[in-house]
């Protein structure tokens, strides 16, 4: 287990080797020790790979900084979390660009039955921190995890209200787990430790450096099942992660605002171009989600947990693709699953087999509960 999670944190660090061609690898080597372990003929033949990112592969050296990675989440009792890994979130999990590992310090369930992301500017006005409170304050009654970016303004008035109304929430960091940026927040920060926790795809060590904020947005938007933007300029982060929600075909709300007013603009102009649906309230949400009628259940890493612990890693990794009782097409599970189609077609049918998945009409197919 230690080598496996050694060569899950080296994967990350090839700097030619990105999310999406890890995963690649991922797919046709079914666990980051072996990738390290192919020869250069295997690795050259894989689609996408060649002779460039072979070498990076072969040649990677760095085991210093691992180890000491390794050494720093032991002390820390942080949590890594590998994308194979059934503890990985699932609603990220089906986002092309996901990051390969995150490191996570909390009691939260990332797998929530409910999970919003709120955002918005770092200067916002009266009428967006009265806003942004009483949405989160309303969101309480319906058992939803409140997810942010930690920074200034919004994000921050996020939080500490979900702290105060006993929400779990969860700040995505653009940077690692051994600081908090804005340092102003670090109390905060400990809270949500306690009632939520950090996320980040960064090491330790890593600066919050302007790049590493569009990045984080990403899992923003991915991990949540909606993403609400409260004020915005035309610019700015908040707009790149509605931008990324809507790419990931998650549900976006804005706020609506005074014409003219700076801090309005970005959420108008969401909603002028039906990039978001306009929100005045939690109900708006609620309703829109379908949350209204029914109680939210966690998002299932492990259906039929006993017979999923003796499935082999290949069957595993499919069946972790299903989010609580959705349907999947054949086609949706070879591309999220990055899997050649006909090995995809074969696992399908030993799942199906095993009792463990229903063929339905038109390709399409579930968990069975």
């Amino acid at each position: 287990m230690q080598e496996e999670l050694r060569h899950q944190i080296a994967l990350t660090q090839i700097p030619q080797i990105g999310d999406i061609v890890a995963k690649k690898l991922l797919a046709h080597f079914h666990s980051a020790s072996a990738v390290f372990k192919a020869s250069k003929h295997e690795l050259e033949h894989i689609p996408d790979i060649g002779t460039v990112r072979a070498a990076a592969i072969l040649e990677f050296d760095d085991y210093e900084q691992v180890d000491k990675e390794i050494e720093y989440i032991a002390q820390y009792d942080i949590q890594p979390i590998f994308y194979t890994s059934a503890q990985y979130p699932k609603r990220l999990k089906h986002c092309a660009d996901s990051p390969v590992m995150l490191y996570y310090k909390g009691n939260a369930d990332l797998n929530a039955g409910r999970i919003v992301s709120i955002v918005g500017t770092r200067a916002p006005g009266d009428y967006g921190k009265t806003i942004c409170a009483k949405l989160v304050e309303d969101l309480a009654a319906h058992n939803v995890m409140v997810v942010s970016g930690m920074a200034y303004g919004i994000d921050i008035i996020a939080h500490r209200q979900a702290l105060l109304h006993g929400i779990p929430t969860i700040g995505v960091l653009a940077h690692g787990l051994d600081r908090i940026y804005p340092p102003q927040h670090k109390g905060t920060a400990m809270a949500m430790v306690e009632n939520g926790g950090l996320l980040t795809e960064f090491l330790s060590e890593t600066q919050p450096d302007k790049q590493h904020f569009p990045m984080r947005n990403r899992i923003v938007a991915g991990i949540a099942d909606a993403t609400i933007v409260v004020e915005s300029g035309l610019k700015g982060g908040s707009l790149i992660t509605a931008d990324i929600a809507n790419s990931y075909n998650k549900d976006v709300f804005a706020v609506p605002g005074r014409i003219g007013d700076p801090h309005a603009a970005g959420c108008n102009e969401l909603i002028r171009t039906n990039q978001a649906m306009l929100i005045t309230s939690a109900t708006d949400l609620v309703q829109v989600m379908g949350w209204d009628h029914h109680h939210p259940s966690k998002v299932q890493a492990d259906p039929q947990l006993g017979l999923f612990l003796t499935l082999d890693e290949a069957e595993r990794h499919i069946l972790t693709l299903f989010t609580g009782n959705d349907e999947k097409h054949i086609d949706q599970l070879r591309r999220e699953s990055y899997l050649p189609g006909s090995q995809v077609a074969s696992l399908v049918l030993k799942l199906e087999m095993q009792h463990v998945l229903r063929g339905l009409p038109g390709q399409k197919y579930q968990v069975i509960n």
